[in-house]
């Protein structure tokens, strides 16, 4: 299971009446700058989440560590987020509110991360949860071992059908094969990770050019110069609305994850020669033909030949791979008639 196959949150534009990078409450700066800093900062962007934050505000306030401080980031909510999130900060002053104009995800957590004050940083959804004891244990699991620079926990899918939804506990990635694992996919959701706030701001942050797999891009950059430390656990929860959201965007997932290995690749060319070209060229565009035949043969067609035609254009696969990939030079509509008489002599 790969967190980058997980569902990708849209982000519609906000009206134009909205001020980007509305200021925060101009006494509440002054009173955090005479507040001793918190252990933990905690980033979450909003984008219509009206629906769903409050219950991810709560995990947070459940937690068994209480020194954090949890920075929502609106990013230009049309719906009643915005005056719910002010609610619940007036309530409690743990939680920082920041607004601005929608940006996406990538901007809304860079924007987040200049805010932050806490040794250690986690990221959470503002519709996803965590088990009580996330932060606890997470950061005990840092503090015990300084060498380690990203801590991260097993998670469950919440509101998939089927098997989908067992809980799911991760190797330990710290091996000689580390960097092969972390090239081939995204190991964990972004809120089953905990990693030193020095390490995130001295790699850059989140790339703000990626529309989806900004998580994946960063743990890459990150996890294949630190060492890992795994925390054999479930604390993460990752929901899921209205069934297997990613279906929709499936193409462009993938080929966003292609990117991010290619960006990767093109700043570390040295990788090629430490794990061969080939294997190399097995885990990027191999992965991606990968996912080309999931999007097939759940009959997604445009996300299939999307994909097939960057898998053929690097000249990768088998004559069967390609018996399946060359259909897609076809007109749409002439491929799909094509797959309904294969479809239909199979029945």
């Amino acid at each position: 299971m790969k967190a980058s196959e997980f569902r990708e949150r849209p982000e519609p534009r906000p009206p134009p009446a909205l001020r980007p990078n509305a200021p925060e409450n101009p006494s509440l700066d002054r009173l955090r700058k005479h507040e001793p800093p918190p252990t933990i900062s905690i980033i979450m962007p909003c984008y219509n989440g009206a629906d769903h934050v409050e219950r991810s505000i709560l995990s947070v306030q459940a937690q068994t560590r209480r020194d954090w401080e949890l920075i929502v980031v609106d990013d230009g909510s049309t719906d009643s987020s915005w005056p719910l999130l002010a609610t619940l900060s007036a309530a409690d002053s743990r939680i920082v509110l920041l607004r601005q104009q929608n940006a996406g995800a990538a901007a809304a957590r860079n924007r987040g991360l200049k805010a932050a004050r806490g040794r250690f940083i986690a990221f959470l959804d503002a519709d996803d949860t965590w088990d009580p004891r996330f932060l606890e244990l997470m950061s005990a699991a840092l503090d015990a071992n300084p060498d380690a620079g990203i801590a991260y926990c097993g998670w469950r899918n919440v509101g998939l059908p089927g098997g989908q939804g067992l809980p799911f506990i991760p190797p330990d990635y710290e091996t000689p094969a580390k960097l092969e694992a972390l090239l081939q996919g995204c190991r964990w959701p972004i809120h089953g990770a905990l990693t030193r706030a020095p390490l995130i701001r001295g790699c850059g942050g989140f790339d703000e050019t990626l529309s989806s797999c900004m998580d994946y891009d960063l743990w890459l950059r990150l996890g294949t110069e630190q060492q890992l430390q795994r925390v054999p656990t479930v604390l993460a929860y990752y929901h899921h609305h209205h069934g297997d959201q990613i279906t929709r965007n499936r193409s462009r997932v993938a080929l966003n994850h292609f990117r991010v290995q290619g960006k990767f690749l093109e700043h570390h060319p040295e990788v090629a020669r430490r794990i061969s070209v080939y294997q190399t060229r097995q885990l990027t565009v191999g992965e991606l033909l990968r996912r080309g035949y999931l999007a097939y043969w759940q009959r997604d067609l445009p996300a299939a030949r999307a994909i097939f035609r960057v898998v053929m254009r690097k000249g990768y696969g088998t004559a069967n791979d390609w018996l399946h990939m060359l259909p897609c030079l076809l007109p749409l509509c002439v491929h799909a008639r094509v797959l309904q008489y294969i479809d239909s002599r199979r029945r």
